[in-house]
């Protein structure tokens, strides 16, 4: 009698409210009280109980845990989903995973939980029904979607603004989201030069609308071994031997370590709901120039720094013909990597964490320097291997080129 009502207390039926409590569940069967967290704090799930919804609770925290999150995380199968996954999996949440594309998209999200954690669900994200139904079972919303250029499917808008919202309309509809996480991109606003940071800008507006609630995370430039700046560079110096250095390389900005940014999302979790209705700016511990990133990336790939430098106007000159055809070919054209023309206007101006704004510190957490272990994985581009060339702390002479 006391295994089902375990089970009672843990699985909920979908859909139905909270019938029997779990602490009329203990008391009509005696189930300790240590099963469900309520006299141990570390056995407790510490997910902010403001809002509705049922919580079970059971387990040390592991990944065999339960921690009484069900999140339903939409971009999982992108660069920041993956750690967010395996940091939500390893503490014992359930993760739903919505995907639009191939069943193999999230296949290696599968491995990050314990069995039948981390569950793929396909999905339309101009479908209510089918949002609907990825939202069915949970109690945390996470919406990683976005993208930095356009497609023939998807625009700008459509992509960082218009699904946000209706994602927002859906969770409110719901009733049992307790937590609903917006991330957004540091530098949004309607005055940026950038159609993608304006569009983030608007989602943010939209969310807050609809969930006043919501917290919203700002993530500066992403770096880790998938990510969109210093792959596509090393991948150029590679096949043309040199590195265009856009506007100068002089713009600033504050990248920041992947997983530091899916730590803060987790911590905003499971603080005591302090963190509702509030924006974050998740930029790393230092300032560079887009140069100075550039001599990081040199360093480690092991290769003689060459760069060409290309003013502004050139450079947008390069990148207008992608975005003047894409949607008046018959055919998908192939992603920028370098030369896109909406980073590059993103790139007139510096991207850098406000100085009033909240922080990592906010959330009780320090993100790790940029050099070093972050960026390790640019080893896989030295030419000779691993221990090819010179060591990563020797530089070359300031001499050595004009």
């Amino acid at each position: 009698m006391q295994a089902v009502s375990r089970r009672l207390v843990q699985r909920p039926l979908a859909g139905e409210a909270s019938i029997y409590s779990s602490s009329s569940l203990r008391s009509l069967y005696g189930v300790s009280n240590h099963l469900n967290g309520t006299d141990n704090r570390r056995y407790s799930s510490s997910l902010a109980t403001k809002g509705v919804g049922h919580l079970a609770r059971k387990g040390t925290g592991g990944r065999s845990s339960v921690s009484g999150i069900v999140a339903t995380v939409f971009g999982a199968t992108g660069f920041l989903g993956r750690y967010l996954v395996q940091q939500l999996a390893k503490m014992g949440s359930q993760v739903l995973v919505p995907f639009r594309g191939s069943e193999d998209s999230p296949r290696h999200l599968k491995l990050m939980g314990d069995l039948g954690q981390v569950v793929p669900m396909k999905f339309d994200p101009r479908d209510e029904d089918s949002i609907k139904a990825v939202m069915a079972k949970a109690n945390v919303v996470i919406n990683l979607i976005g993208r930095e250029y356009e497609t023939r499917n998807f625009s700008f808008e459509d992509a960082n603004h218009h699904i946000a919202e209706k994602l927002a309309l859906v969770a409110k509809e719901h009733g049992g989201i307790m937590r609903y996480i917006q991330v957004s991109c540091l530098g949004a606003s309607a005055s940026s030069p950038s159609r993608m940071l304006r569009a983030k800008a608007a989602a943010e507006e939209a969310v807050l609308n609809a969930l006043p609630e919501a917290t919203v995370m700002r993530p500066a430039t992403m770096i880790g071994t998938e990510d969109r700046i210093l792959n596509p560079w090393s991948m150029f110096v590679k096949k043309y031997g040199f590195l265009p250095l856009i506007g100068g390389g002089t713009t600033k900005f504050q990248p920041v370590y992947v997983v530091d940014v899916a730590a803060a999302i987790v911590a905003a979790l499971k603080d005591d709901g302090s963190s509702m209705g509030k924006t974050y700016e998740l930029g790393g511990p230092d300032v560079f120039t887009t140069h100075e990133l550039a001599e990081i990336m040199y360093d480690m790939i092991r290769e003689w720094p060459r760069y060409v430098k290309l003013p502004f106007p050139i450079a947008k000159a390069m990148a207008a013909p992608r975005d003047f055809m894409v949607n008046k070919v018959p055919f998908p054209l192939p992603s920028p990597q370098i030369f896109n023309l909406d980073q590059i206007n993103a790139l007139t101006t510096d991207t850098l964490v406000s100085d009033k704004a909240l922080k990592f510190q906010d959330l009780d957490l320090v993100p790790h320097k940029l050099k070093g272990y972050p960026v390790e994985f640019l080893i896989q581009y030295r030419k000779g291997g691993p221990n090819f060339g010179s060591t990563v702390s020797e530089k070359i002479p300031t001499d050595f080129y004009p």
